[in-house]
């Protein structure tokens, strides 16, 4: 079986998250991608632990891509990457909008250079509106979105930020839809074109209590609650109001018929706890849960979660190459085709490892030619 994307080309200017976790996924459906690293090289390489020169973070974003060290800034270097463009069919930048038209690599000049090819540049804001140009990380958007908000409302706590970047990988699986739509289009146009991908706008589209802020209704939790059980916590899904309509047939109700519902419902809940916790041990719980049809789950720690046999038997964890014999876990791409290959094609790579082998596979260039860009100081290494 092959890769679905197999020989696609890809450049990745992107750093962090958002464009590294799209050419991440893009490599593993079997994209050539190659990330382009300047002299400041990409801030993910100091967080997370570092193994031989190459950190946790980096590696999940990048595990599989070819790495090209190029100063953006440098003579020359911008006649190079429209070169480069000119064989590729997608390029992912994550710049602040006007940096990459002052780099003279601008959606007009990418396109010039290759009528065909798509540009995905995903920013917090996008390309328009009064906020063009701010910083945005994950967490800004989180802010703004109204995520930080809710969750602070129903959880009667501080605003906190969520121990996970939310917002960027939304943006990149977005970016990643509306780039394959982008080169299924092309099949029959011959064109490609600039897509324009903002944070904010992929966490309020998807969002799934948009509709309350949209309707002005107020909100409703509908997720689940998590109750201490036999055997500690559990996560029970739905409303208590659905939960009790199924556990009734197994207590008995403790309300008086006329009490009212907030008091109905604070009996039920001691009755439902008692009953959560009255098993003699974790396996007779979830075996009542699974007879009485209750969705259920284990509250894990994320260690946890990847030494279940099930994270073993969907095959999430891949092994690469650590760079120093021995090998390094990643996570794999969650996609499973009946007739096609998907997931990790290779290890993390240091900053211009294949300057030689990328510029000699796509543009003919000899050993001669990289060394004369390497002092000119166009080409960087590690």
């Amino acid at each position: 079986m092959t890769y679905p994307l197999e020989g696609l080309r890809v450049l990745d200017l992107s750093r962090i998250v958002a464009g590294p976790y799209a050419g991440r996924l893009l490599s593993d459906l079997g994209a050539d991608v190659v990330k382009l690293e300047g002299p400041e090289g990409d801030m993910a390489r100091v967080w997370g632990e570092q193994r031989h020169g190459l950190s946790g973070f980096y590696t999940q974003q990048n595990a599989g891509k070819r790495n090209l060290g190029i100063d953006l800034k440098a003579a020359g270097a911008a006649e190079l990457i429209l070169r480069l463009a000119e064989t590729t069919d997608i390029v992912i930048e994550n710049f602040r909008p006007g940096v990459m038209e002052r780099l003279g690599l601008g959606w007009d000049a990418l396109h010039a250079a290759n009528p065909r090819l798509i540009l995905m540049s995903v920013t917090g804001f996008g390309q328009t509106g009064p906020n063009v140009g701010r910083q945005a990380f994950a967490p800004i958007i989180h802010a703004e979105s109204g995520l930080i908000a809710r969750q602070a409302h129903f959880d009667k706590f501080s605003y906190t930020d969520p121990i996970l970047s939310i917002a960027d990988t939304n943006a990149a699986m977005h970016g990643l839809i509306a780039v394959l739509s982008a080169l299924y289009q092309r099949e029959s146009t011959g064109e490609g074109q600039h897509v324009d991908i903002a944070m904010f706008d992929a966490m309020l589209a998807t969002d799934d209590y948009s509709h309350h802020a949209l309707d002005a209704f107020p909100v409703r939790r509908l997720g689940g609650e998590i109750w201490d059980a036999t055997g500690g916590p559990v996560m029970i899904a739905g409303e208590f109001r659905s939960t009790w309509v199924v556990l009734r047939n197994y207590v008995e109700d403790p309300a008086p018929p006329d009490a009212d519902l907030p008091e109905k419902e604070r009996l039920r809940r001691v009755t439902v706890g008692a009953w959560l916790n009255s098993f003699p041990d974790r396996q007779s719980l979830l075996t009542a849960l699974e007879k009485a049809n209750l969705a259920w789950g284990d509250v894990r720690t994320h260690e946890e979660a990847f030494a279940t046999s099930q994270a073993e038997a969907r095959g999430i964890i891949g092994e690469i190459d650590d760079r120093a014999g021995g090998v390094r876990r990643v996570v794999q791409a969650p996609y499973k085709f009946s007739a096609a290959e998907a997931g990790v094609r290779g290890p993390a790579t240091h900053r211009g490892e294949h300057n030689a082998e990328v510029l000699a596979d796509w543009l003919g260039m000899s050993p001669g030619e990289v060394a004369d860009l390497t002092e000119a100081g166009v080409l960087l290494t590690s």
